[in-house]
């Protein structure tokens, strides 16, 4: 099994920054992909960007994000980041990390991102 820690949400102000990590630990595959969801209130929850494990470590972004934040790997550390600027109110919520090889994942308990304006 997996286990995931998230760090780095906190309240910013709109036009900020913030990083956030996920750390994993425990049995990781060789072949994994990991991505960050956030949920606001009352919303579901919804893929904000997912990075893969291969040689090329192709992303994707939800298209709310495409431009502002980027996910990085390092593989050394089974740590994942999301680098958020530009932050918007509408980014607000509680940031997810996953963990998914073979049909098999884990989630992280989440860190709050709060952006005022």
């Amino acid at each position: 099994q997996v286990q995931l820690v998230e760090s780095g949400g906190g309240l910013v102000q709109a036009g900020g920054s913030l990083r956030l990590s996920c750390a994993a630990s425990g049995t990781i595959s060789s072949i994994y992909t990991m991505a960050w969801y956030r949920q606001a209130p009352g919303k579901q929850r919804e893929l904000v960007a997912g990075i893969s494990q291969n040689s090329g470590s192709s992303t994707n972004y939800a298209d709310s994000v495409k431009g502002r934040f980027t996910i990085s790997r390092d593989s050394a550390k089974n740590t994942v980041y999301l680098q958020m600027n530009s932050l918007k109110p509408e980014d607000t919520g509680v940031y997810y990390c996953k963990y998914l090889s073979y049909g098999a994942g884990s989630w992280g308990q989440g860190t709050q991102v709060t952006v005022s304006s």
